[in-house]
């Protein structure tokens, strides 16, 4: 009952109306991230995409943009208790998460199909060997009508923290997507369903250890496309806020301010 209670009360919260189309696996501000949440962990995300002017390059009116998700841990964190490594002893280092999503504000059509869903595979950094990086692969914005909203974005991602000497560089991760070519198109309505991700993020211990900064990419002219810089302070081990700017690569979307609120239970 407690973990209902906080549920219901992050989601009478956030009555705010969300832009473009992302689901919300574990993410940086923008992307999907190399990190997977274990075993026993639920997570509660709701994002909102404010545009920075009220109207786009048609003189339609622009909406705040709205995504309330829930996502959670599929595998233990603790390889003796993964039931994977029981099958063969190194597959008891991954983890595995899934959720849905349901969307707001997205159009009258696509309004009429808003629940959307991810899954997640993950490896941690040095599972196997000293200095190894993380990685992930996945699928997200999994919708249920046909060329509509089957976005289906498969993704592989790597990812390494930097250390030189007692210097953290933060962590650096690269990774490549490819979406349904029927929906994911650039400005001038052409195909633009594959491409680069790229971010590097870091905890500002010498701020605070509640305070995370990054730097997050995703490439092509589709609705994925976006330069996105932020923050992200926890306020306690369970609850955090991301805020952040979104500058679009399509010429003709408006760039977007982020607020995300993270809740684990």
């Amino acid at each position: 009952m407690k973990k209902l209670g906080i549920l219901l009360m992050v989601l009478l919260m956030s009555t705010l109306s969300f832009s473009a189309l992302y689901a919300t696996p574990t993410t940086l501000i923008w992307a999907p991230s190399t990190d997977v949440k274990p075993l026993g962990v639920f997570h509660l995300d709701v994002d909102n995409y404010t545009p920075v002017r009220s109207r786009d390059h048609n003189d339609n009116k622009l909406f705040v943009l709205q995504d309330y998700g829930l996502m959670a841990g599929l595998l233990p964190d603790n390889p003796q208790e993964n039931p994977l490594g029981k099958l063969w002893s190194p597959l008891g280092k991954i983890l595995a998460e899934t959720g849905f999503d349901y969307k707001k504000g997205l159009g009258s059509t696509l309004d009429k199909w808003p629940v959307y869903f991810h899954f997640k595979l993950g490896i941690p950094e040095d599972a196997y060997f000293r200095n190894m990086p993380a990685f992930a692969v996945g699928c997200y914005d999994m919708g249920y009508k046909h060329n509509y909203t089957n976005y289906n974005v498969w993704y592989l991602r790597g990812a390494k923290t930097i250390n030189i000497g007692k210097i953290n560089l933060g962590r650096f991760s690269a990774g490549y997507f490819n979406g349904n070519a029927r929906l994911l198109r650039d400005k001038n309505s052409e195909r633009d369903n594959a491409g680069a991700m790229v971010a590097w993020e870091r905890v500002m211990t010498e701020i605070s250890d509640r305070l995370w900064i990054c730097v997050d990419y995703q490439g092509t002219q589709s609705t994925y496309g976006a330069l996105n810089y932020g923050l992200s302070w926890k306020f306690t081990n369970n609850i955090a806020a991301i805020l952040a700017y979104d500058v679009y690569n399509n010429p003709n979307s408006k760039n977007t301010v982020t607020f995300q609120l993270d809740v684990d239970f």
